[in-house]
C-alpha cells in the first residue's frame, strides 16, 4: 500500500521493503557511485513504487550544495520576444540537467524585487535577469554571491556579466534600410524614455537620419510601452497630427502590430501609405499581414552563451555581445516598390 503524504516514505522504508541497505537505495537513486546488481536494482525500484517514496529535493540540495535550478526574472512574459528568449533559455537549462524558475514582474518594479528575493530564498544556482527599468536590483543579488547574467544593457561599472545585442547599431541599420528606399519623413515609436534600451534605439534611429542628411522631427517621436496596446495608442496619437510620417521604425514587434491596427482602422495601409520596420522580431513577424521587416536576435545562440557565462569559474565579469540579423518582410515596402517598378517598365 502506498503511504500517505502525512507519513512520507523515507529511504529507510525503501531499504526495509527491498531487503537491502540505505546506501544501496542511494546508489540506485543516483545511478552510482557504486554499481548495483540488476536484480537488486529492480527490487529497489519496485520498493520505491510500493512505498511511494519521493526524494527530498531540499535535503538533496543541502547535501550536494546545489538545487539544480536557475531563476529567470523578466519585465513581462507577454512580450513575444521575451517569451521566445525565455523558452530558449529553459530548453538550454533542461539540456544541462537544470530546471528554470520563471519570475514575471508584470512591469512592476516592486514585484520584480519580490521575485528576486523569492528566488534567492530558494537558493537557485544562478539568476538571469532583465529588469523593468534602468535601476536593477543587482546589489541585492550580488550580496548573496549568486551567479548572475544580465540580459539587458546596464552600467559596465557594476561589474556584472552582461549578454546583449548592440541595439543602437541594430536600430541604425533597420532605419537605414527604410531610408534606402528614398523615404525622407521617418518617425519612431520607442519605449519609455527612461529605459536604457529606448535610449539606444533612439540613438540608432537618429544616427541613421544624420547619415542620410535628414533632420528629425520631434513630433514624430512617440514614446510608449513595449506592447501592442502601446503601439496602438502611438498610432492613434500619430493620426491626430497634421501629417503622417511616410515611414516608421517601431522599436519592438508588439508596437508594430498595434500601430498597424490603428492605421488600418483609418484605412491607411502598410507599406503603401506608411512603410514600417521593427526591432526584436520573433517567428510571428513572418506570419503577420503584412509580414514585418525586423531585426532578429539569435536567441538560441544567446541562450547557450548565457548558460556558459553563468557556470563559468568566478573571475572578471564578462560582456558577450551578439550580432543582429535584418530579416526582410513586406512592411518596409521592398516588395511593394519592386512590383511598382516592374509595372512601370
Amino acid at each position: 500500500m502506498v503511504k500517505s503524504t502525512v507519513n512520507r516514505a523515507t529511504r529507510s522504508d525503501v531499504a526495509k521493503e527491498a531487503g537491502t541497505s540505505v546506501a544501496v537505495v542511494s546508489y540506485v537513486m543516483n545511478n552510482g557511485p557504486r554499481p548495483v546488481a540488476e536484480a537488486t536494482r529492480l527490487r529497489v525500484l519496485e520498493a520505491i513504487k510500493k512505498t511511494g517514496y519521493r526524494p527530498n529535493s531540499v535535503a538533496r540540495a543541502l547535501a550536494s550544495g546545489t538545487t539544480k535550478t536557475y531563476g529567470l526574472v523578466v519585465p513581462n512574459i507577454s512580450n513575444a520576444f521575451i517569451a521566445s528568449f525565455a523558452h530558449a533559455l529553459q530548453q538550454e537549462a533542461l539540456s544541462n540537467g537544470m530546471v528554470m524558475l520563471l519570475g514575471d514582474a508584470g512591469d512592476s518594479r516592486q514585484r520584480e524585487l519580490e521575485l528576486i528575493n523569492n528566488l534567492l530564498s530558494r537558493q537557485v544556482d544562478g539568476l538571469f535577469y532583465n529588469s523593468v527599468d534602468r535601476h536593477p536590483y543587482i546589489d541585492v543579488i550580488q550580496a548573496t554571491g549568486t551567479p548572475l547574467v544580465m540580459l539587458d544593457r546596464v552600467d559596465p561599472s557594476l561589474k556584472v556579466n552582461i549578454l546583449r545585442v548592440d541595439e543602437r547599431e541594430a536600430a541604425r541599420q533597420v532605419t537605414s534600410h527604410l531610408l534606402s528606399h528614398g523615404y525622407q519623413e521617418i518617425g519612431i515609436i520607442c519605449g519609455p524614455l527612461e529605459r536604457f534600451n529606448t535610449q539606444d534605439r533612439l540613438a540608432g534611429w537618429r544616427q541613421a537620419l544624420a547619415d542620410f542628411g535628414i533632420t528629425e522631427r520631434p513630433e514624430w517621436i512617440f514614446p510608449t510601452t513595449y506592447t501592442r496596446e502601446g503601439g496602438y495608442e502611438a498610432g492613434q496619437q500619430m493620426l491626430k497630427n497634421d501629417a503622417l510620417p511616410r515611414a516608421l521604425f517601431a522599436s519592438n514587434e508588439a508596437q508594430a502590430i498595434g500601430c498597424i491596427r490603428a492605421l488600418s482602422e483609418h484605412n491607411i495601409t502598410v507599406p503603401e501609405q506608411v512603410a514600417l520596420v521593427c526591432f526584436n522580431g520573433t517567428d510571428q513577424s513572418a506570419f503577420h499581414v503584412p509580414s514585418l521587416t525586423t531585426v532578429r536576435q539569435p536567441v538560441g545562440e544567446m541562450a547557450k552563451r548565457a548558460i556558459a557565462m553563468l557556470t563559468a569559474p568566478e573571475g572578471e565579469a564578462q560582456l558577450s555581445e551578439f550580432a543582429h540579423q535584418l530579416e526582410i518582410g513586406e512592411s518596409c515596402g521592398c516588395c511593394f516598390n519592386d512590383s511598382r517598378n516592374a509595372a512601370q517598365k
